[in-house]
């Protein structure tokens, strides 16, 4: 692998990119050019679009780095020329055929289950009060009161939206399972990990780990940048 400097952070459902803010923070005083995608989660085929359209303005590889239903993103994104690596964090890391509701279609027993509300004019949210302790339990309290509030509308379409080359058939991928995860069970996380091959990690964290733990995550990356061999 040559150097891989550029990093491109895609985010998931329910959430906009400034959840990568403490992540973003310690990659660039590592040296790192980061690029957040702002993906609309209307679809998945537009979310590859945006993610795309952020991969063809870098002047050489990139580690693509997807978060929850960004690992869907990237999946499918990855396949881009100028990605190196990929780095799925508590991310869905489908294979091919598979979406995000299928993945998500038969939990296993026991198993927390997001409290995702009935759609809505095609769009989903989850429940409010239960939120914090879904999604982002390890966050301070006013700022996992402020991302509830803060919901962006999760398009049905785009949990609907079904990989068609999974890119991590082709690149190199990472892998960080977070623990305390109550919206992918970390079973399930370990699972597409193996699957995929990826280079697996964990930590105890939320499934707002890139919030909570953003060093953790940026180490993570830093590794994907690095490449197999330890070395970019």
């Amino acid at each position: 692998m040559t150097t891989v400097r550029n990093v491109v952070l895609v985010h998931g459902g329910f959430v906009d990119g400034s959840g990568w803010r403490g992540v973003y923070d310690h990659l660039v005083a590592d040296g790192y050019q980061v690029s957040v995608v702002q993906n609309p989660t209307l679809s998945l085929a537009g979310d590859v679009a945006a993610t795309g359209q952020v991969l063809d303005a870098l002047d050489g590889p990139a580690v693509l780095v997807g978060h929850s239903y960004g690992g869907a993103v990237v999946t499918e994104a990855g396949n881009h020329p100028n990605v190196a690596a990929l780095a799925y964090i508590a991310a869905f890391a489908p294979d091919k055929g598979e979406s995000v509701g299928t993945l998500i279609a038969d939990p296993p027993p026991g198993a927390p289950v997001p409290p995702i509300l009935p759609p809505r004019d095609g769009f989903l949210f989850l429940d409010r009060e239960k939120f914090a302790a879904s999604f982002a339990a390890d966050v301070p309290g006013r700022t996992a009161a402020f991302m509830a509030d803060a919901q962006v509308p999760w398009g049905v379409e785009a949990l609907g939206g079904a990989v068609t080359v999974p890119a991590w058939r082709a690149r190199p991928s990472w892998y960080l399972v977070a623990t305390d995860d109550r919206m992918i069970p970390p079973a399930a996380q370990r699972a597409m990990a193996e699957r995929a091959g990826a280079t697996v990690s964990e930590t105890p964290g939320s499934h707002a780990v890139h919030v909570s733990r953003p060093a953790v995550v940026a180490a993570v990356i830093a590794q994907a940048a690095q490449g197999p061999d330890g070395q970019a």
